[in-house]
């Protein structure tokens, strides 16, 4: 992710947020229609996220026997989880006319998904695309907001990017994840002051927030604290050890260290 998004911050949510958020996501903002309000989509969904080959089996063979929406939504699903992003995005986006004609009110979640899909098949553009017309039907919605953020890092504009996640944290100051992001966009168009106060008050609302903590310890390596960058750095990696987090955590570190030697 890191040759997407230049921001370590960035790029260590970006799996964080959508990988794993997106199945979730499914289940949460797609179950508003009797459509897919059934037992044969929630199986499918579950056995998507335990083992995704096998739910992706059996969403192909359900839609061959008459499954329509939720089976093919439950197949791009299980091809995220397979990290098939380019095909799963296609997917999702593809089935935006059927779900205008049997459930309308789900489009604007539809392509928030798709455009998760695309960001991580390392399409920011096509996700951006995507999330601008959900934005439109959708206007200051926190989560689309944090992931057009998203997108215009991938695409190098973090002014843009901050713009997005100031109105995202005006809808809902609450939202660490937005703060930490901001953090990141402020210290790349130099706003350090502002960066180091959205790190300390994401880790204010959760304290162990990786990549809060991730954040200040760059802002603070940056200003040479050498020390507390470290015990951040470190805590990264205590608290979120197989995370990209702890992954950009760690090169900070060595950078520190051959820089010692």
């Amino acid at each position: 992710m890191n040759k997407i998004v230049p921001s370590a911050v960035f790029a260590s949510l970006l799996p964080g947020l959508l990988l794993w958020a997106l199945p979730a996501m499914a289940q949460q903002s797609l179950q508003g229609s009797t459509v897919l309000q059934d037992a044969a989509y929630q199986d499918c969904l579950s056995l998507a996220r335990r083992n995704p080959e096998e739910g992706f089996s059996q969403a192909q063979l359900w839609q061959a026997t008459g499954g329509g929406l939720p089976a093919q939504h439950c197949a791009a699903l299980a091809l995220v989880e397979l990290r098939h992003y380019g095909d799963a995005a296609d997917r999702l986006e593809k089935l935006l006319p059927l779900a205008e004609k049997q459930a309308p009110h789900l489009t604007v979640a539809l392509l928030d998904q798709a455009a998760n899909a695309w960001l991580l098949a390392e399409q920011p553009q096509r996700a951006k695309q995507l999330l601008d017309i959900a934005l439109k039907a959708a206007p200051e919605t926190s989560d689309l907001l944090i992931d057009r953020a998203l997108a215009l890092a991938a695409l190098n504009d973090y002014a843009a990017a901050r713009r997005d996640l100031d109105v995202a944290l005006r809808v809902d100051p609450t939202r660490e994840d937005a703060l930490a992001l901001r953090a990141a966009a402020r210290r790349q168009t130099g706003d350090m002051g502002g960066a180091m106060e959205d790190a300390e008050t994401a880790l204010a609302i959760q304290p162990r927030l990786p990549e809060a903590l991730l954040e200040r310890g760059i802002l603070r390596l940056n200003r040479g604290d050498k020390a507390g960058a470290r015990r951040d750095l470190i805590e990264v990696r205590m608290v979120a050890p197989d995370s990209p987090a702890a992954v950009s955590a760690g090169q900070y570190i060595e950078q520190m260290d051959v820089k010692q030697d």
